[in-house]
């Protein structure tokens, strides 16, 4: 009786090991092909800093309060406090020790687009890859070209301060599996260049729904929740609905949410204020063409009340 019982735990200990092993190999860190990174000619330094601009780099990466050319010097920026604990934003200047001087564009290419860090191991989604994998391989290549150009900084960001168990990066496999997915946010039918245009920013280098979308206990986005606002993952305040639905921009029209995008002034001439201060800030470097396709498409989108 002793040994079938013994057999049986064995039996159960072998399913365990295979089914991790299974785990691990369907989660493991997924690099781009090599392939996607060629071929894209030099990068385009100009239309690079408009992707600077539309992702909001400065924003985590600068350090907290700078100004002016200071916003240019990406030595890490304020920490981010989440329910998970606290992230440090990394040095991304040019240095080549501290910072990505010497990541080649794939490596670049894979944190970006993929969540792979330059040793093959998974980052955490305080870095908002869920969103930058949208991106095209030549805004990527713009990009990566325009921040090689700005200053170096030798200093070192703190390492991120998070308890057992989400300092195991092996779980962030996981976390991908359920919810990193390069599929459009929102389904649009017959939608404008215009508003296609929007989308792309919006849902991709722009990362809107990483504040703006509600998120369940692991720190997926809600279903059906697209843009709806909820609690401030920092805990103070809430960010809101941007939705045709919300109550605060919902009866705005596409040229209230483009002026305010460029001026930070809303159609009452009030000001904006918290986080979107710096939102704002990088959202004026753009074109006007894009600011009216980030309008368009808010006003595209279905209305979550």
């Amino acid at each position: 009786m002793a040994s079938i019982w013994l057999k049986g735990l064995g039996g159960l200990a072998v399913l365990g090991i295979a089914g991790f092993g299974a785990f691990l190999w369907v989660t493991a860190p997924e690099r781009q092909d090599l392939s996607v990174w060629t071929n894209l000619g030099d990068p385009d330094l100009a239309h690079g800093r408009e992707v600077f601009f539309a992702g909001g780099c400065a924003s985590c990466h600068a350090p907290a309060g700078a100004e002016g050319d200071a916003r240019l010097i990406l030595s890490g920026g304020a920490p981010i406090k989440s329910d998970f604990g606290i992230f440090h934003p990394p040095n991304i200047s040019s240095d080549p020790n501290v910072g990505i001087g010497a990541w080649t564009l794939a490596e670049f290419g894979d944190a970006m687009t993929r969540g792979v860090g330059r040793d093959g191991e998974h980052l955490y989604p305080s870095f908002p890859y869920g969103s930058y994998v949208r991106m095209t391989p030549q805004d990527v290549k713009d990009l990566y070209g325009f921040l090689k150009t700005l200053p170096a900084s030798d200093k070192l960001a703190p390492a991120h301060e998070l308890a057992f168990p989400f300092n195991q990066r092996l779980a962030l496999g996981g976390w991908k599996f359920l919810y990193f997915s390069a599929a459009p946010r929102a389904e649009l039918t017959d939608a404008s260049d215009l508003v296609k245009r929007g989308q792309y920013l919006v849902e991709g280098p722009g990362h809107c729904g990483e504040c703006h979308t509600p998120r369940d206990a692991l720190g997926g986005f809600k279903s059906g929740q697209w843009l709806a606002g909820g609690p401030n993952p920092e805990g103070k305040g809430a960010i809101p609905n941007i939705t045709p639905g919300s109550k605060s921009i919902g009866s705005w029209s596409a040229g209230d949410i483009a002026a305010y995008l460029e001026t930070g002034f809303t159609p009452d001439f009030d000001s904006v204020g918290g986080t979107m201060v710096e939102v704002q800030k990088n959202m004026a470097q753009l074109p006007a063409s894009d600011r009216e396709a980030i309008a368009a498409y808010l006003k595209a989108i279905p209305a979550v009340q």
